[in-house]
């Protein structure tokens, strides 16, 4: 057997550490899809079928559609707070900036890049109360927090409103990234970062 057929060969894992590679297994393969087709685009027949596990055990992990789609954007929301809040250590407000302006020019220029997972989740779920929108408001509420909590380092008047458009400046590094290099997308988003920070509203 071969290690493509080895891979595709549907298995029911035992015991806990199993378990834990299973759902794992899952989550890399609705990660890799879901971003790629969207939510409707892809069934859970699909990410069984690429997960090389059963029904039986992808049921056992996620009950639904949706708790699989939750588990994926917390998945993407922890890898983004983990990339930024590296940026942000031990380093002044500006070079925070600088630095997350840097994770984005990469990230949204890199092969197979479809614009940002939580306002393309969002797009698919019109209600406001669904599981998977409550997911993206609360990613994008500690994103804004972290913005407004560099911005009153920096000694802005008003750190909210600066956080606002710090936000606004994000999304549309992510939508550029389908046209631009990394290069021009990262240096475009730090002035206009720095920008936003030297604004009038800054305290003396």
């Amino acid at each position: 057997m071969s290690e493509t057929q080895a891979a595709a060969r549907p298995v029911e894992p035992t015991g806990r550490g199993h378990e834990g590679v299973a759902r794992n297994r899952i989550l890399d393969a609705a990660s890799e899809l879901i971003y790629s087709n969207g939510i409707r685009g892809t069934s859970a027949d699909r990410i069984i079928e690429a997960a090389g596990i059963t029904k039986v055990t992808f049921y056992r992990h996620f009950r639904t559609k949706t708790d699989l789609v939750v588990a994926y954007l917390e998945r993407q929301a922890a890898m983004e707070r983990a990339a930024f809040e590296s940026a942000r250590a031990d380093v002044e407000a500006a070079q925070a900036l600088e630095n997350i302006a840097g994770f984005i020019g990469i990230a949204s220029c890199m092969p197979g890049f479809r614009g940002c997972a939580f306002i393309n989740a969002a797009a698919e779920t019109p209600d406001a109360d669904d599981p998977v929108r409550l997911v993206v408001d609360t990613h994008r509420r500690w994103t804004r927090d972290l913005f407004a909590g560099i911005a009153e380092e920096a000694g802005v008047a008003d750190p909210e409103k600066t956080a606002r458009q710090l936000m606004m400046l994000r999304d549309g590094a992510m939508v550029g990234g389908y046209l631009g290099e990394p290069d021009e997308i990262s240096e475009t988003l730090q002035g206009a970062f720095l920008a936003a920070l030297a604004s009038p509203s800054r305290t003396s």
